[in-house]
């Protein structure tokens, strides 16, 4: 695992962003010993498969200062956590239904002194508040996600993108993008972003209104 492979796409970080990076190879291996958040024949490929995936993100729309993100279903904290150490001026609240994966988060959180996340033990749908993305890697069959989500965000849009979902997905999505119905949907292949081969089949899914 070398947070090297970060650095080489991200050429503009700080001083501060390059050690928090590392620290992630540090601290989700301890974490992972004791709540299980990633498969632990996955952890040799950690910075591919889960903090450059994340960051993908971040390769598409550069969120400006003051954007508020729920990741839903964030699970160890992907893509919450890459993504806040990447924009540390927007804020980040991380979901999931799992105690003990929102433990790892905040203890995660902490050590890195991220001050932009707030994390919570809470169903994706319970949420009620509203927010200008709403990210995710693939928690579930779109159209559900779309059913729990779609009508948690702010209406008025500033960044790049209009505010919506943000949405990473693998493989063939056609059916479910048909299934998506009242909204808008723009897919980005992330292959163009990076080299590596994890990406070849790699999507960022952008629903909106």
């Amino acid at each position: 695992m070398n947070s090297e492979l970060i650095f080489k796409y991200f050429s503009k970080l700080t001083e501060k962003q390059k050690e928090q990076f590392t620290q992630l190879g540090e601290l989700y291996p301890y974490w992972n010993e004791r709540i299980n958040v990633i498969s632990r024949k996955d952890m040799e490929n950690f910075y591919v498969h889960h903090v450059l995936h994340s960051l993908a993100i971040g390769k598409i729309i550069q969120f400006k200062d003051f954007t508020e993100v729920m990741d839903a279903g964030t699970g160890g904290g992907f893509p919450g956590i890459p993504l806040a150490i990447l924009f540390p001026d927007v804020s980040f609240y991380l979901v999931d239904s799992i105690g003990k994966k929102i433990k790892v988060v905040n203890e995660v959180a902490s050590a890195l002194d991220l001050k932009n996340v707030e994390a919570e033990q809470i169903r994706m749908e319970q949420v009620e508040r509203t927010f200008d993305f709403i990210i995710s890697r693939a928690v579930t069959y779109l159209p559900d996600f779309m059913r729990w989500t779609g009508y948690k965000f702010h209406q008025k849009s500033f960044n790049r993108l209009k505010n919506g979902i943000l949405y990473l997905k693998g493989g063939d999505i056609k059916e479910e993008l048909s299934a998506v119905k009242r909204f808008k949907t723009r897919t980005f292949n992330l292959d163009k972003q990076f080299e590596e081969d994890f990406f070849e089949t790699k999507k960022l899914v952008h629903v909106f209104k």
